[in-house]
């Protein structure tokens, strides 16, 4: 069973257990250490630089910056071996002044191959540096010393990755409102390469309710599961709402639906595509606007384009909508030959029935089938299925209002 020295928080020093009931460090062995800590900094480099092969790859600033922890380190002991005292020392005392230098340098595995070349470096001169009835002491010491050094080390490398994350969020949430805002700029450029996307393919926004209380559980998952389904994400969570901004989604067929899963009640909405995060606030802009609207479709899917979602936003006063309708819909099939336009308002005004227009249109209903199949080539809705039908009735109400040049529109 561990002894509270070596529990790591105790309030007793593993140091001044280790020296309870013990004689104090020998003077001459100490003096002796001070006098060869600049041998043992100097045999340390070299045996870094022997045993260390990424060590040696390192740029002659890094490599200083580390040198400088080895020789601090070795300074630190013979203080710590003359007089025990708290570690929490180890970690100002040894790391002070190079944490962020250390842990850009290298990670926490190489760290602590390091201090395991310093411990191994100081062990083989044990002989040298105390008598006999010392050695013994000294080398538990040493061991003693390492293992602070390590805990130390290993506390360095987990604040700075606290301080990373936590920058990391600031940097994301502040992309994701500048594409929001439909900022483009070459600070947001930066700020997009500084968050690490990489993705070139085509860019979604889908937005919709955050579950209650989302953690940082719920994060994990969430960029767990966008991360097999899509090439890079942008999470923003603002207030009430969950804003993903998705590249290059694989299936968007299975993708989108499972990704749904994870947003909270209510409707979620994708905007349209677009050809980078740049050009990503016209999606967000139909997104957010198409989820403002949902509410008036109760039997909406889930998620729900906000292209589908037109007639709706229409009605909210989004104008975006309208001149969407007009300009994919209504022109296209002023502009198409063989009547469509009036056959798809007959057939809408009559209550959707074919003989009923093909008798108010004095053609075969024959015709009037060949025509509505033309206005789904033409405008991409289906007037046989009746919410395309509520698509296209909303495109020929909001044309035909419509007095607004055709370049404006």
């Amino acid at each position: 069973m561990p002894q509270p020295e070596d529990v790591p928080g105790s309030t007793r020093s593993a140091p001044a257990a280790m020296n309870a009931g013990t004689a104090p460090a020998d003077p001459a062995t100490v003096e002796k250490l001070r006098a060869t800590i600049g041998s043992l900094s100097t045999a340390t480099l070299k045996q870094l630089d022997a045993d260390l092969p990424w060590y040696r790859g390192l740029r002659a600033d890094e490599r200083s910056a580390l040198g400088m922890v080895a020789q601090k380190g070795i300074a630190s002991f013979v203080n710590w071996y003359q007089k025990p005292v708290s570690p929490a020392w180890v970690l100002s005392d040894v790391f002070g002044t190079a944490p962020t230098e250390l842990t850009r340098s290298i990670s926490l595995q190489k760290a602590l191959q390091l201090i395991r070349v310093v411990v191994q470096v100081v062990e083989d001169h044990v002989p040298f540096l105390a008598p006999a009835a010392d050695q013994g002491p000294l080398r538990e010491a040493v061991l003693r010393y390492s293992r602070e050094v390590a805990f130390a080390a290993a506390d360095v490398y987990a604040r700075a990755a606290e301080t990373r994350g936590s920058w990391d969020t600031r940097l994301e949430a502040l992309v994701v409102d500048a594409i929001l805002r439909g900022e483009s700029s070459d600070a947001l450029r930066s700020r997009i390469a500084a968050v690490g996307w990489t993705s070139q393919a085509r860019i979604t926004v889908m937005v919709g309710s955050a579950p209650q209380e989302p953690d940082a559980g719920f994060l994990n998952e969430l960029r767990r599961v966008t991360a097999r389904l899509a090439e890079d994400v942008l999470v923003g969570i603002q207030g009430e709402r969950l804003i993903l901004v998705l590249g290059g989604v694989k299936d968007p067929d299975k993708a989108y639906p499972r990704i749904t899963e994870l947003f909270g009640a209510g409707a979620v909405v994708l905007g349209p595509e677009a050809e980078s995060l740049v050009g990503a606030s016209t999606s967000a802009q139909a997104a957010f606007a198409g989820l403002t609207a949902a509410r008036a479709w109760p039997g909406a899917p889930r998620p729900v384009s906000s292209e589908d979602l037109w007639p709706e936003r229409v009605m909210s006063g989004d104008d975006t909508a309208r001149r969407a309708l007009v300009r994919t819909i209504y022109r296209p099939l002023l502009a198409a030959s063989n009547g469509l336009e009036q056959t798809l308002s007959a057939y809408l005004s009559l209550g959707h029935s074919l003989e009923a227009t093909s008798r108010a249109l004095f053609v075969h209903a024959n015709t009037v089938r060949y025509r509505l199949r033309r206005v789904c080539d033409v405008t991409g809705w289906d007037p046989l299925i009746a919410r395309e039908a509520f698509v296209l009735q909303t495109a020929l109400v909001v044309g035909r209002l419509s007095a607004a040049p055709p370049d404006d529109l």
